[in-house]
């Protein structure tokens, strides 16, 4: 079963999750899985376990009421956003394996650009010295995972400030660029989608990679 991974570019959030939703609810064992990688303008969105208090002072950026697991984050251009649409069953994986899976592969890319970082057993996502690189939050539908990962690369922190990210008072962020002032997000995104593909049992050379996703908004740098 071959492997459809899109660049969306800069997209609204809320369709693109509306997209993700309608990918999963249509979707059979026929459809192959896709990963999508895309910035969104700023948004913070809320995980199922939000909890309101986590958001200090949002100001003009919108507050979205998401379905994926876990709690509020923030997204902004700079951030490299990668969705990955699973088959679970499909694959042979439980969702503790696909989240080690998206785990290791950040880790993995983020050694290229000389950055070591690590999982945390009690919080999900990827740290570099005690400071959370890398966001996750999934959402599993009859078998069949959406949503995905943030990793921050080259950003405006500010907003990670006017919340508790992840649920988490005093949360330290950071982004690639603090370590490596030269990592290119498109680069970035080709090497983690390609090391995911891999990752999920893949080979590359047959990855079908496509630039666009039809009906999901307009993208707002255009």
């Amino acid at each position: 079963m071959p492997l459809v991974i899109r660049d969306l570019g800069l997209r609204p959030y809320e369709p693109v999750w509306e997209a993700m939703k309608a990918f999963t609810a249509g979707r059979d064992r026929s459809v192959p899985d896709e990963l999508w990688s895309v910035q969104h303008p700023p948004v913070y969105t809320q995980g199922q376990a939000g909890k309101a208090e986590h958001i200090l002072a949002p100001g003009n950026i919108p507050v979205v009421q998401a379905d994926r697991g876990g709690q509020v984050t923030y997204h902004g251009p700079g951030q490299l956003v990668v969705y990955l649409m699973v088959d679970l069953p499909r694959a042979g994986l439980g969702v503790r394996q696909l989240v080690n899976i998206i785990e290791q592969s950040l880790v993995s890319v983020l050694a290229t650009e000389g950055i070591e970082a690590a999982p945390r057993p009690d919080a999900p996502g990827v740290y570099v010295d005690g400071a959370k690189i890398a966001s996750l939050g999934l959402r599993v539908r009859r078998g069949c995972s959406f949503h995905g990962l943030a990793l921050n690369v080259d950003m405006d922190m500010e907003p990670f400030t006017r919340i508790n990210p992840c649920g988490f008072s005093g949360m330290s962020m950071c982004q690639v660029r603090d370590f490596s002032p030269s990592a290119n997000l498109d680069a970035l995104a080709m090497r983690l989608t390609d090391t995911l593909a891999v990752a999920l049992g893949h080979d590359t050379q047959a990855v079908q990679r496509e630039p666009d996703l039809p009906g999901v908004g307009h993208n707002p740098a255009s």
